[in-house]
């Protein structure tokens, strides 16, 4: 069925939106840990008030919470590849390494997503997506190259590594949840998930949550955590969620060439950084990619709705 009209730009504007709030969570995970929280228990805290938040929406809503029997596995395999391997391995890698190589790094996450999708023969390469690859690449590595290297680093090779394998498995999870998209609602499938990845993560998070400096939080230290469990967590996985069941996973996944620009532009108006002509130069690369990989021909774009 196609989809047309004002649902299939409220699915761009939700994955927009969410990689906005991705975005601005580089420069707020990096303040707040590993100096005042280590970053395994930082991530308990997202999973843990992520599983509470989408129960928390049955409640108000009831409906039906079951899952089927046979999909359990692809759920399991979504939650260790979207919630475990992907949350405990980023913030990991971005307290050892800086904002603007994790930034870099990520950016693989869409040219795996087609890889993945290929070999699964659900995605097909062409020249305007082989460009928009290209184009967006290569606007992001301008901004990012030509930003000053400031951040401090405790173990920058292993923290790349980290930031490189979580991109990755973010890139299976935005192809292996897609099915499960087509068959349940976007909020069923993100509850189950997180829930799921709570387990997983437990076992190596819950420690490092009591060993926090909470005496040392301050009222902006509280905000940016409320930020981290909120904004970068439950509205952004829901809002990508929501895209992912609308649209294709290379153009739910090309969104994260903005991750660079949006980060960028909260850097300069936090620390003051001018707006240089290259930024703008690479803002017009990046949205050119996007635009390139979005595109679809108006007889060939479909989607298939959830339940």
């Amino acid at each position: 069925m196609a989809l047309k009209g004002p649902a299939f730009h409220k699915a761009h504007l939700a994955v927009l939106t969410a990689n906005l709030l991705f975005g601005i969570n580089f420069s707020v995970v990096k303040w707040i840990a590993p100096a005042l929280i280590q970053p395994f228990g930082l991530n308990f805290l997202r999973v843990s008030s992520a599983v509470v938040l989408f129960w928390s929406l049955y409640l108000l809503k009831p409906s039906g919470w079951r899952i089927d029997r046979a999909d359990i596995p692809r759920f399991l395999l979504c939650a260790l590849t979207g919630v475990a391997i992907n949350q405990l391995l980023f913030i990991k890698g971005l307290t050892l390494t800086t904002p603007v190589h994790a930034a870099l790094l990520i950016l693989v996450t869409p040219v795996f997503i087609l890889l993945i999708a290929l070999a699964l023969k659900r995605e097909r390469v062409t020249i305007g997506k082989t460009a928009g690859f290209v184009l967006g690449i290569t606007g992001a590595s301008l901004l990012i190259l030509s930003k000053e290297q400031t951040a401090i680093a405790g173990n920058m090779p292993l923290g790349d590594l980290l930031v490189t394998v979580n991109a990755v498995s973010y890139a299976f999870y935005f192809v292996l949840v897609k099915p499960l998209m087509l068959k349940y609602s976007a909020l069923h499938v993100i509850r189950w998930v997180f829930t799921f990845g709570l387990l997983m993560v437990t076992p190596f998070c819950i420690g490092e949550v009591f060993t926090a400096h909470w005496s040392a939080f301050q009222p902006e230290h509280v905000a940016a955590l409320l930020f981290v469990l909120l904004g970068a967590t439950f509205f952004a996985y829901l809002f990508t969620a929501y895209g992912l069941q609308h649209l294709s996973p290379s153009a739910t996944g090309s969104y994260i060439y903005l991750q660079p620009l949006f980060s960028a532009i909260i850097s300069s108006l936090f620390f003051r950084e001018a707006l240089t002509f290259n930024k703008l130069l690479s803002a017009v690369f990046i949205f050119a990619g996007v635009y390139l990989v979005n595109y679809r021909k108006k007889s060939s774009e479909s989607v298939s709705a959830g339940a």
